[in-house]
């Protein structure tokens, strides 16, 4: 029964980011809104969602570990293995706003998640802890993100270019059942993939730590690559990208923030090493827009992306 679930969770992924990806370019279109700001904003949060719910799950009954694992895992994924996946489909142009803000923004996300989590390396605390306090401010810089991204959008010229590609619409109310329907076949098929993994791996011995470190973070990311894979069979790489920076702040901001806003959370087992592996992957989008006068996410890149993420898990595997 569970395979069975395993893949009725997968197909209301697939169909979820399909009709996601169709809505909200729509409304993009219809608005006059950048693909780049849906990416962020209603896809971005919305994709977010699985984390959200597992993160706030995890400090109510107490488990830090699992709420801090979970975003660091995810965050890690996206970058490495989804947009990876997502640059060998079709390579992702960056824009100015991209190179300049947004990506910074990202990598200004991760150290702040370092500083907060690294208290027994600072001497602030003997021990590791996100506290109430520290939640609320992570939670305030979600909101300056989301309203800094909102206003410099009216300023970005190419947002134009975005919205001249079709003059035809559905209908408006079609539009946003689109968005919404594809948003909850997202949540809840990503939140059927990822139970019926873990009962899957439980059944066939596997630890709960390889459990923690690749189905919780990988499934509850399934959303995000359903959703860019789709975005770029569909040549929409603004939307893609900004389905990940989205997410990847959000899950620092939003979820760690809320989460901790709710209930302190301690980390307990998470390593330096895959707190700087966050900050990496953030430089590594950094480099990728700096080093080439393209500024693209070529295909060649997407493959070192993936080949740095199986180093990774196999570094990581190999030290439980």
């Amino acid at each position: 029964m569970d395979f069975v679930l395993l893949i009725a969770g997968l197909i209301l992924i697939l169909a979820g980011a399909n009709f996601l990806a169709d809505g909200s370019s729509d409304l993009a279109r219809r608005f006059k809104i950048s693909e780049f700001i849906i990416g962020v904003t209603i896809i971005g949060i919305g994709t977010s969602a699985p984390e959200l719910v597992v993160s706030i799950g995890a400090a109510l009954k107490g488990s830090g570990d699992i709420a801090a694992g979970n975003v660091i895992g995810s965050n890690i994924f996206n970058v490495l293995v989804i947009l990876g996946i997502t640059a060998i489909i079709y390579p992702l142009p960056l824009s100015s706003n991209n190179v300049k803000k947004d990506i910074p923004f990202g990598v200004l996300a991760s150290i702040i998640l370092l500083l907060i989590t690294s208290d027994r390396l600072l001497g602030d605390s003997e021990i590791n802890w996100i506290s109430r306090t520290e939640g609320l401010l992570l939670f305030s810089l979600f909101i300056i993100f989301i309203a800094s991204t909102i206003f410099s959008s009216k300023k970005d010229n190419s947002s134009a270019e975005d919205n001249t590609q079709s003059s035809r619409h559905r209908p408006l109310w079609l539009s946003f059942i689109f968005v919404s329907g594809g948003l909850a076949a997202l949540v809840y098929g990503g939140d059927l993939f990822l139970d019926s993994a873990l009962n899957i791996s439980r059944r066939y011995g596997i630890s709960e730590a390889v459990i923690a470190i690749t189905l919780m973070a990988g499934g509850t990311s399934m959303p995000e690559l359903a959703s860019c894979v789709v975005s770029a069979i569909k040549k929409k790489p603004q939307l893609a990208l900004g389905n990940i920076l989205g997410s990847n702040i959000s899950n620092i901001f939003l979820v760690l923030g809320t989460s901790a806003s709710i209930s302190p959370l301690y980390p307990g087992d998470i390593k330096i090493s895959d707190l700087l592996m966050v900050i990496l992957t953030s430089v590594l989008l950094f480099t990728s827009a700096l080093l080439f006068k393209k500024r693209l996410i070529s295909r060649t890149e997407g493959i070192i992306f993936l080949a740095i993420y199986g180093i990774y898990i196999w570094i990581l595997l190999s030290n439980i």
